[in-house]
C-alpha cells in the first residue's frame, strides 16, 4: 500500500513538473519564438510512466498522462526517474546536464522522428531543463 502512494505522490509531482512548464514557457518569449514552428506531440517516458506533451506553435497545450500505444507522437524522450531527478537538480553532475548526456551515459534514449528534434533540438532542451531554473530559484 505504501508503495501505491509513493506511486501517486510521484505522478502528482511529475504533473507539477510539467504544469511548470507550461507556465514557465508562456512567461518566456524566446522560447516561444525558438518553438513558434514547433507543433507536435512528444512522449517523455519516465520508468514505465507516460506523459504525452502536445506543443501548439511552442505552447505546451496539453499533458496527457497514460500509458497509450495509439497516441501519436513525432519522438520520444526516455528516462529513469532517479536520472531525471538528476537533471532537474540546479547544478546536474556532468552527464546528467542534457538530454544527449543522458542518452551517453545509458540513462536514456531518443526515438523515432530525430529530424523533428534535431529541428527543435533548442527549444525542446530549454524546456525540459525549465524546472531547474526552478531549483536555483528556490535553492
Amino acid at each position: 500500500m505504501a508503495l501505491l502512494v509513493q506511486l501517486i505522490e510521484w505522478e502528482e509531482v511529475m504533473l507539477e513538473k510539467f504544469t511548470l512548464m507550461q507556465s514557465e514557457i508562456a512567461q518566456r518569449p524566446h522560447l516561444l519564438r525558438l518553438g513558434a514552428l514547433f507543433s507536435d506531440t512528444v512522449l517523455v517516458q519516465i520508468d514505465e510512466e507516460e506523459f504525452y506533451l502536445t506543443f501548439e506553435k511552442g505552447h505546451l497545450f496539453d499533458v496527457t498522462q497514460g500509458l497509450s500505444r495509439k497516441t501519436p507522437r513525432t519522438f520520444a524522450m526516455r528516462t529513469d526517474a532517479e536520472a531525471l531527478s538528476e537533471f532537474w537538480t540546479a547544478r546536474p553532475k556532468p552527464g546528467f546536464h542534457d538530454i544527449f548526456g543522458l542518452v551517453k551515459l545509458g540513462r536514456g534514449r531518443i526515438d523515432g522522428n530525430i529530424l523533428a528534434l534535431v529541428k527543435n533540438l533548442r527549444f525542446f532542451k530549454e524546456v525540459m531543463a525549465l524546472p531547474r531554473a526552478n531549483e536555483e530559484a528556490l535553492g
